[in-house]
């Protein structure tokens, strides 16, 4: 050990002694160093251990469940007996009046608090007379009644001859008296022991039957679950309090009791229940609807079970409340195919689609209305469209040209119905369909020029997957492109044109498409529609581009479904369905068919025609406008012209092509080939020169011109 230590101390490369270093820290053994540790680890397991212990949480929710069911009899208690001894009652239903605009009511109950006050003055001043009263009455009860023992005694005494018998019923009634004083004196002691555990147990049943405690310290077996649960005055008054709107929280318990006031009757209404909620000042329908999960939430249901709309009546949300799992039921076929004798009526007949909420038939007229269908992919649009054309194809007036731009399939039945059929996703399919549109333009026009009143058959054109249509990049001869959404672009000139006039002589165009945007649905083809109907979409401003402000301000919210649950449910804006007074739109489960039972129904179509024969491309149309050269013709010889005459004279050239043309679409036009409107002394002019110039470019261009 000696040496150990000196040679700590010693320079091993040198003779003599060093400075010695810095005190070592020695450590102490492991032992010693966790033993407090470990002791707090087990005292703190063992402290954890004996909390988390089944029977400690039993013991701890037994504690609590039994003690809420004094405090909350103790508190119903004091609250019925401060009700019957106060006009409390009757003020929170004056308030409650008053706040829901009911001021008749307001009235009345103003009215029995008054009388309630002057019955409550009246026996007051009774209990101050009451003393004198009762010592009168005690007085002369008492002589009257030692009187009549005396004179009982004495009938007693003659009877008996014994003179002693006239005191014998008075001193029967001093027995008696003496005998209940011992009965209490025996009694009251144990009743004065036993009564503040008898109150406490009549205060622990009212708790107990008003069920004071709150669910997670009930027993596992009678914690209730409120989820489908039966919807009550109480408990939608209790979920619009519990929503987080201060001055709804505030009015409600001003309310008191009595916050049903705001609520119409509850209606049995399909698969739920509907009824109106008549918000008080300072609340907002927007706040409401804004929190339609949090609703629906406190009303024990989803948030697609819940629908909030906007009915006439001012500051008003209507809720359609389902029943818990109705909505995930199916709806059944639809008549298409369980009545084979039905036929339709384009212009006087409503197609059956599905069912509404309420569960009653929602049927849709389709006479002389655009219609656009949008949504996610694979949430059932191809069938939803496809129903409504099978229903039109069983009138046999109907002539249906039709392009699918998914080309898988779905539209194979109508091979022999319609007269134009589509199939395809590329490009040479969307110039087909462009090319069947601008048809359907051609069709219109002449119809349009056709002696008043002349009598057309319905030309329905259908494009399913129109997204592809818009995004196209494929540009056509005369550098116009097919997709896009300018005045350049074919196919959606061609469905504006379409939609601008083409109602008035029974040419319709029905679009379906995917994910709508900016881009693949612009905004004046999806506004040109009259029939707008949306599956489950993914935001609200999507759902907005589908149905429009005015639909989702008041309640639509196709963003809420449920996407893949949701297969088939639609919501509509549209005249040619029954909707609510005061809605802007309708919710619809529509009802599935499928393709095999599609082509049943098709046959049936087919053997009311005399044969179709059904094309999978069309001839371009003659009358497709070329816009540049038409401008170069109405330039002729002058160098420039004002934009605002060569609009004039492009529309009376023809009017069929530009009479709807803004500057917007000539400028377009121009600025695509290269040739914008320029200034000229403070106004804009077309040039001629550099119109020719781009006519020029375009025809070198052009194969013809390189071959040559």
């Amino acid at each position: 050990m000696t040496d150990n230590v000196v040679h700590l101390f010693k320079d091993p490369t040198t003779e003599g002694p060093t400075a010695p270093p810095a005190p070592l820290t020695v450590a102490p053994e492991p032992s010693q160093r966790s033993r407090p540790v470990r002791v707090f680890v087990r005292t703190h397991r063992a402290v954890v251990g004996a909390v988390k212990h089944e029977k400690t949480r039993t013991a701890a929710r037994l504690t609590v469940r039994h003690g809420a069911y004094v405090v909350g009899g103790t508190r119903v208690t004091v609250r019925r007996a401060w009700d019957g001894r106060t006009g409390a009652r009757y003020e929170r239903l004056l308030r409650a009046a008053e706040a829901a605009g009911n001021y008749e009511a307001a009235g009345e109950w103003e009215e029995r608090l008054h009388r309630f006050r002057t019955e409550r003055h009246k026996r007051r001043m009774d209990l101050l007379m009451a003393p004198q009263h009762v010592a009168k009455s005690a007085a002369i009860g008492a002589a009257g009644g030692i009187g009549g023992l005396i004179a009982i005694g004495t009938a007693l005494a003659i009877a008996t001859k014994d003179p002693g018998d006239v005191f014998t019923p008075l001193m029967a009634l001093i027995e008696l008296i003496r005998l209940l004083v011992v009965i209490v004196q025996i009694v009251w002691g144990p009743l004065m022991v036993a009564g503040p555990w008898l109150a406490l147990a009549g205060l622990w049943a009212v708790g107990r039957q008003r069920a004071t405690a709150p669910q997670w310290a009930l027993p596992e077996g009678k914690r209730s679950d409120d989820a489908g649960a039966p919807i009550t005055p109480s408990i939608v008054v209790t979920a619009l309090r519990d929503l987080g709107i201060a001055p709804l929280r505030n009015a409600i318990k001003e309310m008191g009791d009595a916050g049903a006031a705001m609520l119409g009757p509850i209606r049995i209404a399909g698969c739920g229940v509907e009824v109106d909620v008549t918000l008080p000042s300072g609340v907002t329908t927007a706040e409401v609807q804004s929190r339609r999960k949090k609703l629906a939430e406190n009303l024990a249901r989803h948030e697609h079970e819940v629908f909030i709309t906007i009915p006439e009546a001012a500051r008003t949300v209507r809720l359609w409340i389902a029943d818990s799992g109705a909505l995930d039921e199916p709806i059944g076929p639809s008549p298409l195919v369980t009545d084979t004798t039905m036929t339709a009526d384009y212009a006087k007949g409503r197609a059956p689609w599905g069912l509404d909420l309420r569960g009653d038939a929602a049927t849709i007229s389709l006479y002389q209305r655009h219609l656009l269908i949008t949504g996610l992919s694979n949430q059932g649009k191809t069938a939803a469209l496809r129903a409504l054309a099978l229903w039109l194809a069983l009138d046999r007036r109907v002539e249906f040209r039709i392009a699918d731009l998914k080309g898988a399939g779905d539209w194979a039945m109508f091979d022999g119905i319609a007269t134009v059929l589509i199939q395809g996703p590329t490009d040479d399919h969307v110039i087909d369909a462009t090319e069947m549109a601008e048809g359907l333009v051609t069709e219109m026009e002449r119809r349009l020029q056709a002696p008043p009143g002349t009598q057309f058959d319905p030309l329905i054109g259908i494009v399913d997957e129109a997204q592809v249509a818009f995004m196209c990049p494929a540009i056509g001869d005369d550098k116009r492109p097919y997709g896009g959404s300018k005045a350049t672009s074919r196919y959606f000139m061609a469905a504006r044109k379409i939609h601008n006039q083409g109602r008035a002589v029974n040419v319709l165009l029905y679009e379906g498409t995917q994910d709508p945007t900016d881009q693949n649905l612009p905004k004046l083809v999806r506004e040109g529609a009259h029939t707008r109907v949306s599956l489950a979409l993914g935001t609200e401003s999507q759902s907005r581009m589908a149905l429009g402000d005015k639909a989702v301000d008041g309640g639509a919210a196709p963003h809420l479904l449920r996407q893949g649950l949701d297969k088939g449910t639609v919501v509509i804006a549209s005249d040619g369905i029954k909707i609510p007074a005061g809605q802007a739109s309708i919710t619809v489960r529509t009802h599935f068919i499928d393709t095999d039972d599609a082509a049943v129904i098709a046959q049936r179509a087919k053997d009311l025609r005399d044969g179709v024969t059904t094309l999978t491309a069309v001839e371009p149309s003659e009358s497709v406008a070329d816009a540049l050269a038409d401008i170069a013709a109405t330039l002729g010889t002058e160098s420039k012209m004002l934009t605002q005459e060569v609009l004039r004279q492009l529309a009376a050239a023809n009017p069929g092509e530009y009479r709807e043309w803004t500057f917007s679409d000539l400028r377009q036009v121009l600025e695509a080939a290269g040739a914008p409107p320029r200034k000229s002394d403070g106004r804009m002019v077309v040039d001629a020169g550099r119109v020719a110039q781009a006519l020029a470019e375009r025809a070198a261009d052009t194969p013809e011109s390189a071959a040559r």
